[in-house]
């Protein structure tokens, strides 16, 4: 899997990984992949619920020790 772009929330809550999230996907093309790191344990429903709402694909979400992955693809 080729990550496009990857960004680093750790450390930030709620809404503030989305937030950046939808802020780097922007930056993408359509079928790019961006993969966020966070910390919060909500964001994992969070991410979730952001792909259902903007249409963005939620590829994979994985929990690595304490840090949540996030993989999306650009619509």
């Amino acid at each position: 899997m080729e990550i496009h772009k990857e960004i680093d929330t750790r450390g930030l809550n709620c809404p503030l990984p989305i937030l950046k999230a939808k802020k780097a996907l922007a930056e993408l093309d359509s079928g790019q992949l961006l993969k966020v790191v966070a910390t919060d344990t909500g964001s994992l429903r969070d991410f979730q619920a952001f792909a259902k709402q903007t249409g963005n694909e939620l590829v994979e979400q994985q929990t690595v020790g304490a840090e949540f992955i996030h993989i999306l693809r650009r619509r």
